[in-house]
């Protein structure tokens, strides 16, 4: 069905950029079903040899499209939503916001009141198809709920919730990549500390992590489980780990989280 459909990615930017690259990616997905707009698109055109129509005019891409994804800035909403309005043909078209902080009936000021909308939130996993991408929607229809699950499901997995768990899904999902990047990074230091150069210990590192994640996944795993396979009696995993929670690791976790969505509240 996703093959067939004409997808327009207004506000291009590096969120917009990895589901172009997932859905590049995707058996039988025809680029010149893709159009892509930016205020200054330079650094896009090199998919136009993929046979992806790249360009600035918001209109004409969101008047051919089948399904309008907004990767513009949360501030900027309310603007292009305005801008493209004249063209959007509100039963035959799909509206997938990505922006944060960003409510649906925030959006509806600006569309017609039988638009079909959604917000959706992946993360740059997508540029690989390993995305997660948490969506929620209004006024949808059996044929809708199909092609956007389909969409992002074609760059990783996609979970349906409440509204009201988008700005938590923003920061555990989007946010989260980057916590997670920022503890493989001091693993990597920490390796290169007892000896090992940098493209060893990243290659350890990115493996054991990976490694990780593929456990909890496969085996429906908690992750305490694991841990209690790995610490044996006056080892030294048991040691490196009570080190980390007396200087506050999981504590500093857990108040980066809460520090992080406290942030999307006040947008």
């Amino acid at each position: 069905m996703l093959k067939d459909i004409k997808i327009a990615i207004i506000g291009c930017g590096n969120l917009g950029s990895s589901i172009v690259n997932g859905l590049l990616n995707l058996e039988g997905f025809n680029p010149e079903n893709l159009h892509l707009t930016k205020r200054n698109p330079s650094n896009l055109l090199y998919l136009q040899d993929k046979g992806v129509r790249v360009h600035s005019d918001n209109l004409i891409a969101a008047a051919q499209a089948d399904l309008v994804i907004l990767g513009v800035k949360p501030y900027n909403v309310t603007e292009i939503l305005k801008e493209i309005k004249p063209v959007l043909a509100p039963k035959k078209q799909i509206i997938v916001s990505l922006a944060t902080g960003i409510t649906l009936d925030e959006i509806y000021l600006a569309l017609d009141a039988d638009t079909v909308t959604y917000r959706a939130m992946p993360n740059i996993a997508a540029d690989i198809q390993e995305s997660v991408t948490c969506i929620c929607g209004k006024n949808q229809t059996p044929e809708s709920e199909v092609l956007v699950k389909e969409l992002f499901e074609s760059v990783g997995i996609s979970i349906s919730i409440d509204e009201g768990l988008m700005e938590a899904a923003t920061v555990l999902g989007a946010c989260g990549i980057a916590y997670v990047l920022r503890f493989m990074r001091a693993m990597i230091q920490g390796g290169i500390q007892i000896g090992f150069d940098a493209k060893t210990a990243s290659q350890i590192v990115n493996q054991t992590v990976k490694g990780a994640a593929e456990l909890m996944i496969q085996k429906n795993m908690h992750p305490e489980e694991a841990i209690d396979k790995v610490t044996t009696p006056k080892g030294c995993t048991i040691v490196g780990l009570n080190e980390m929670e007396h200087q506050g690791f999981s504590a500093a976790m857990v108040r980066g989280v809460l520090a992080s969505y406290q942030k999307i509240e006040k947008i």
